[in-house]
């Protein structure tokens, strides 16, 4: 069996995809796999890493607002990206594609439509986007996160199978007091994770900057993921904090990049993060209590939809981006001392997650695969 997958972009899109693939291959050693992605995006190097081929596109997103002239170039930069799928398709020769979202995915879709390949399409989302509602047109199957999603997609083909995870989140069986000891912690002490993707959030490495003191004084430890985007800005609001309190320990750990996720979440008593989908599922399949900061530029706003899904069922705190240098501090300190409310969060949390999403789904590509080839 031959598979197709495309998309990528962020975190969000490529690790589902890759754990779909490692879930096909479970069940068909045998199968072999074609990645495309957007030439210059981090799947083109997370996916040979995982040992997976990929061909980059020149796909690209489009510059808000829609009437940008700079658009002129994505449109052309799309039409290109779909010729060139096309011919990855006939010399690949898939016998299925799956698309999980991201600027390389609907190139890559129209293009398997335009020469028979049937497709499976996955949302991790809450609120569906344009392309997707799009390309949902001809999917076999269209497998989702969460309920309700008859309002964006044809009902009868709609499998609600939840976001597939990295396994080593699921496998981690370190205690907190290990997992803090393990990323230098002290043991013994609340610990907030806080965590803007391998870039960082801007608006939340801000409030967490301008609170540092307060969690200092709060006696909260602090494990910071800050990103790389603005260098060393956020260590150096940290060695201030330090230079002030003399011989006093430092609470506040920032760090560019958590190469151990699995560690880092059994390690939190509670976690801020972004809400797009990958993010949002974690929490859930971990049971883990989260503050969630949607990210205002989001495609459809869609991670404040996913973050209301959480907050709606009494699971989570919606912080919106715009309110974060108000609120995120007074919310976390609040939220971690409160243990009860914790409790409920991450019970609330892990039931509205879905194991065994990628077997799921791999299942689903495997059968539409089948169905092709009896056709032939």
């Amino acid at each position: 069996m031959k598979v197709l997958i495309s998309g990528g972009g962020t975190g969000g899109h490529i690790f589902p995809a890759i754990s779909i693939a490692n879930a096909i291959r479970e069940i068909k050693p045998d199968t072999e796999f074609l990645f495309i992605g957007a030439l210059g995006r981090m799947e083109m190097d997370k996916v040979p890493a995982e040992g997976y081929r990929i061909i980059g596109l020149p796909v690209r997103g489009f510059i808000r607002p829609l009437f940008h002239p700079g658009n002129i170039q994505v449109l052309i930069d799309l039409y290109k990206s779909i010729r060139q799928a096309k011919k990855i398709i006939r010399n690949f020769q898939p016998d299925v594609a799956v698309g999980v979202g991201g600027y390389a995915s609907a190139a890559a879709l129209k293009a398997a439509y335009a020469l028979h390949v049937p497709y499976v399409l996955q949302e991790q989302n809450g609120f569906a986007g344009v392309t997707n509602q799009k390309l949902a047109r001809h999917a076999e199957k269209i497998c989702v996160a969460y309920p309700g999603m008859e309002r964006f997609f044809p009902a009868d083909r709609i499998v609600l199978t939840g976001n597939p995870v990295r396994q080593k989140l699921l496998e981690c069986q370190a205690t907190p007091q290990e997992a803090r000891q393990s990323l230098g912690l002290e043991p013994d002490r609340k610990t907030l994770f806080i965590t803007g993707g391998s870039l960082g959030a801007r608006s939340v490495n801000k409030a967490i900057a301008a609170g540092i003191r307060q969690l200092q004084a709060a006696g909260i430890q602090v494990l910071w993921q800050t990103g790389s985007a603005d260098g060393d800005k956020w260590e150096k609001e940290v060695a201030l904090l330090q230079n002030e309190l003399g011989n006093e320990p430092c609470l506040i750990h920032p760090t560019v990049f958590v190469s151990d996720m699995a560690m880092a979440y059994r390690a939190a008593d509670i976690v801020i993060s972004r809400s797009g989908a990958g993010g949002v599922n974690e929490v859930c399949l971990l049971g883990k209590a989260a503050i969630f900061v949607p990210l205002p530029t989001a495609a459809e706003d869609h991670q404040t939809a996913n973050a209301r899904v959480l907050s709606e069922a009494d699971a989570a705190i919606l912080c919106p981006d715009a309110e974060a240098p108000a609120r995120l501090i007074k919310e976390a300190i609040a939220l971690i001392n409160d243990s009860e409310r914790i409790a409920r969060f991450e019970n609330n949390a892990k039931a509205l997650g879905k194991f065994g999403a990628a077997e799921t789904i791999a299942k689903i590509v495997i059968e539409t695969a089948a169905a092709r080839k009896s056709k032939k």
